[in-house]
């Protein structure tokens, strides 16, 4: 049984809006993705005000520190106060946004299917006369 100044791991990532639903923020922690206070937890860990919490989200890692507790999900202005995050953790995400906006694309940006004369010519590059 959870004490009422705590709240279940997952519920809390719900809440706090860093997932769209609780399944996600459960397959998160069960992926090793998030820790409290340091150490690997189970998504029915409690939960509880000054924990630490540190989340990777794809490229992104946060630091944040637990300053309510919520199980059920408001408002993002209300999910906001739920956690502060680190000044050096925005930096760093920071950084990364700025590093991935600065990246060539990855995504191929031509006009869609060849040509036949480029089919063509890419059938004889590969050797298919």
């Amino acid at each position: 049984m959870i004490d009422a100044d705590s709240v279940r791991l997952d519920s809390w990532l719900w809440a706090a809006r860093f997932f769209k639903t609780r399944s996600l923020a459960a397959a998160a922690i069960d992926g090793g993705r998030v820790e409290i206070n340091g150490e690997k937890s189970k998504r029915s860990k409690a939960l509880r005000v000054g924990d630490t919490v540190q989340l990777r989200q794809g490229p992104y890692h946060f630091v944040l520190g637990v300053t309510g507790l919520a199980e059920r999900r408001g408002t993002a202005a209300q999910a906001t106060l739920l956690y502060r995050e680190t000044d050096n953790s925005k930096a760093a995400r920071q950084l990364v946004a700025d590093r991935l906006r600065l990246q060539n694309p990855i995504f191929y940006q031509g006009a869609g299917r060849p040509t036949k004369q480029q089919r063509r010519a890419i059938d004889k590059w590969k050797g298919k006369d």
